[in-house]
């Protein structure tokens, strides 16, 4: 099966909620990011891909590496998915958010609790089955 390799970010509010993207012409709602360009680190990438879609600079210190997942693709069919996620430690107000707009290819933005969105149909798997499910064991773990 064809492998895509993606870098995403996990951008949080202070309530707690997480936003997801969805990118023109798809269905499935996923975390902002993208392919590597050659020669890119999967850090890089995921700082120029979320200056792209959203319009946002990420301080690389801000951001956390959560792991590596493998799972299908949402808009490849018949692709597997490798995923490089980062969590954007976000300190500050949530009026720093609020300059988020979608840009470049991104149609519509969402923000909402992994735990009530688990079972969202529209939700790319390497959102929904293997970055949610790791975001409630922390924030249960934390409580």
């Amino acid at each position: 099966m064809p492998r895509i390799t993606v870098s995403a970010v996990v951008v949080t509010d202070q309530q707690g909620r997480v936003l997801t993207v969805r990118k023109r012409g798809t269905h499935s709602f996923m975390f902002p990011g993208g392919k590597p360009e050659p020669h890119e680190s999967a850090l890089d990438a995921a700082v120029r891909e979320v200056r792209e879609e959203l319009g946002v600079d990420i301080p690389r210190p801000g951001l956390e590496y959560l792991g590596r997942w493998e799972t299908q693709a949402a808009n490849e069919a018949g692709h597997e998915l490798v995923g490089e996620v980062f969590l954007w430690n976000h300190a500050g107000a949530d009026d720093d958010l609020a300059g988020i707009s979608p840009r470049a290819e991104i149609e519509e933005l969402r923000w909402s609790r992994p735990e009530e969105s688990l079972q969202d149909s529209d939700i790319a798997p390497l959102t929904r089955e293997c970055v949610f499910p790791l975001l409630i064991e922390r924030a249960e773990r934390s409580a």
